[in-house]
């Protein structure tokens, strides 16, 4: 199972969960958010990091021209949309060669089968707990819900998702569950990662790679 790594932005931090070797990493692009990564952003930094670190510029109803040029910037490998977007939206920022993580925030009431307009124009979906913010929100969702998903798009789990619920994955076994998403509930500080507890993670996540 791949785990990404979202709300990163300290230089220092960066280093350290890039030695345990995340699949993912992800910088927020939206100035509302507590982990807005901010104006001046390194983007040498960002393109410092190894290439098996796959990276992700999260954005919430921003501009297609403001995503392009976010991504040529920061040679990110994704952009994970947390808003509003139609498909429509999502079938041109694909045609302009970008990789799209659609992100969707989940309740009880969540209609999937809205997901099906989407389906032809995401790489990967992202199931997020509905809250106050765009993500981030530091709980986890009903995901007994996810029975009602059709299973045909891999998808991210994302929302209040530590240490201390990581039994619970095992539940969705048998679905297209490609990674977990881990952001506030692992934090120090607003944009700052307990490298400890991520390393958990990955340990009980990840199955151990052979020796060659």
């Amino acid at each position: 199972m791949k785990v990404k790594v979202c709300g990163m932005r300290d230089a220092a931090n960066m280093e350290q969960i890039a030695a345990l070797n995340p699949d993912f990493m992800g910088f927020i692009f939206y100035d509302k958010s507590p982990r807005y990564v901010g104006e001046d952003f390194d983007a040498e930094l960002v393109k410092s990091l190894p290439r098996k670190i796959q990276k992700v510029g999260v954005f919430v109803n921003a501009s297609i021209d403001f995503i392009l040029r976010t991504v040529k910037k920061y040679e990110l490998d994704y952009a994970q949309l947390h808003g509003n977007e139609t498909p429509d939206y999502c079938k041109s920022l694909r045609m302009r060669g970008v990789s799209v993580i659609k992100a969707f925030a989940v309740d009880a009431s969540f209609n999937f089968s809205m997901l099906n307009n989407y389906k032809p124009h995401c790489d990967f979906f992202l199931f997020d707990a509905k809250g106050q913010n765009p993500g981030g929100n530091g709980f986890a969702f009903d995901w007994r819900v996810l029975s009602r998903y059709d299973n045909e798009k891999p998808f991210f789990l994302s929302g209040g998702i530590g240490v201390d619920n990581l039994d619970e994955i095992d539940n969705l076994r048998g679905m297209k569950l490609y990674g977990v998403d881990v952001n506030s509930k692992i934090e120090i500080e607003p944009g700052l990662k307990n490298p400890d507890q991520l390393k958990e993670i990955l340990t009980r996540l990840k199955p151990v790679e052979e020796e060659v």
